[in-house]
């Protein structure tokens, strides 16, 4: 099997740079591919905005042949190239199913959650290997029924023919620059031989979980199990599911799921201020970015800790509040979670004291690069206010370079 590859939901090019070991450009501002893996195609479209500036960042680095700017629910997904391996980073949304169509259409959800368009190419192409990353959250989502939105998940790639593994990883457990969690879901058709390995054998979490192998724990807590058999079809599932949220890491063979929660096995740390360091020979000016006086104040208020009484649009009264935040932040540290607001007057911006500037400052935007593990510089086709959003929108590249070998040792071996 070849390693060919389809991206959905592309952005700035996250598990592109991961999967084929990018750390830097060339002259003529096109990404070093170091890996073995051929991208065939990658989709990368941005409804809310006329200017496409992720879709210009990728096509910068890596040329616009096989690149489509189109919306994902106007793609026919019969177009789509074959592949071996299907990624994308995308939106936890709700996965409930609008209605049940006649027999010969199936089940369909709502229109617009982008979970149904992956359904939608996996029905087309039949991805042998699936790859997924999403907030963690969606593991407990929705609020009103917790557990339910993946529960629709596994349900439908139960239907489709796959076995599901998944797990949390902190980022900044594993010697990676942020302390960022996210769920990384890696599916897999029932007929492969690597899943031929894990049929008709009682599942262990800690030796056949392909995250779990990559990212060691030390021990799997809390293991629980639940039948998908149980419900109908997806339906089913999103209608009358309530075994509650699923644990950190998991497994889905044949419907059956077993779970846990997880100790990291933490590995050194790869320190904010390692970050600092790096940043200088890419950072000519990093004046622009200091705290102005007049601002000070507000920054500390915004960092402090706050007990507030607001009301309620129905006339509810309650008390608002929230701890302090490290000010400046703690650099012998990871950084913290990375938002799509990095760089504005925020409280979730990281501000920095710079002791050569012996000054208070907001990240530059090659700082939020290093930190997602994306080369220096790879965003500066777009204003500075985007290369924020893009870095906090992404994810940390790091952990699709380290789970690489092993994608690829499988897929060769088919």
């Amino acid at each position: 099997m070849k390693l060919t590859v389809a991206e959905l939901f592309a952005g700035v090019g996250g598990f592109r740079v991961g999967l084929n070991h990018i750390s830097e450009i060339d002259l003529e501002n096109r990404a070093i591919e170091k890996g073995d893996w051929e991208f065939v195609w990658a989709n990368q479209y941005e409804p809310s905005t006329k200017a496409q500036h992720a879709f210009n960042c990728y096509t910068t680095r890596f040329g616009l042949e096989n690149h489509s700017n189109e919306d994902i629910n106007k793609v026919n997904k019969d177009e789509i190239p074959d592949h071996s391996l299907l990624v994308g980073g995308f939106p936890c949304q709700d996965y409930s199913v609008a209605r049940s169509l006649s027999n010969e259409q199936g089940i369909e959800g709502k229109k617009g959650v982008l979970f149904w368009d992956i359904k939608e190419v996996l029905v087309a192409k039949k991805s042998p290997f699936v790859l997924l990353e999403n907030v963690d959250r969606l593991l407990k989502s929705p609020a009103s029924r917790r557990g339910r939105d993946f529960a629709v998940m596994l349900k439908t790639f139960d239907e489709l023919g796959y076995y599901v593994q998944w797990r949390v990883i902190n980022a900044g457990e594993y010697a990676m620059p942020q302390k960022r969690r996210r769920v990384f879901i890696f599916a897999h058709k029932k007929n492969l031989n690597y899943s031929w390995k894990i049929q008709g054998q009682k599942l262990d979490i800690n030796r056949d979980n392909i995250f779990n192998d990559i990212f060691p724990i030390e021990k799997a807590l809390e293991i629980e199990s639940l039948d998908l058999n149980e419900y109908k079809d997806v339906l089913d599932v999103s209608n009358n599911f309530k075994e509650g949220k699923f644990l950190e890491t998991g497994m889905m063979v044949d419907g059956n799921v077993i779970h846990a929660r997880v100790s990291a096995k933490v590995e050194p740390i790869f320190s904010l201020e390692k970050i600092l360091s790096i940043s200088r020979k890419y950072n000519a000016d990093v004046e622009e970015y200091a705290i102005e006086k007049e601002k000070l104040n507000k920054w500390e208020y915004l960092k402090g800790s706050k007990r507030i009484e607001r009301t309620s649009s129905n006339g509810h009264s309650y008390i608002y509040s929230e701890g302090s935040m490290a000010f400046p932040e703690k650099i012998e540290e990871p950084a913290r979670t990375m938002l799509t607001s990095e760089g504005t007057l925020n409280r979730s911006s990281h501000i920095v004291f710079d002791r050569e500037m012996k000054k208070l400052r907001k990240l530059t935007p090659v700082e939020c690069e290093l930190i997602q593990m994306f080369p220096p510089n790879w965003t500066d086709t777009m204003p500075k206010r985007n290369r924020y959003f893009m870095m906090g929108n992404a994810l940390v590249t790091g952990i699709i370079a380290r789970i690489e070998p092993k994608l690829k040792k499988i897929i060769e071996s088919e």
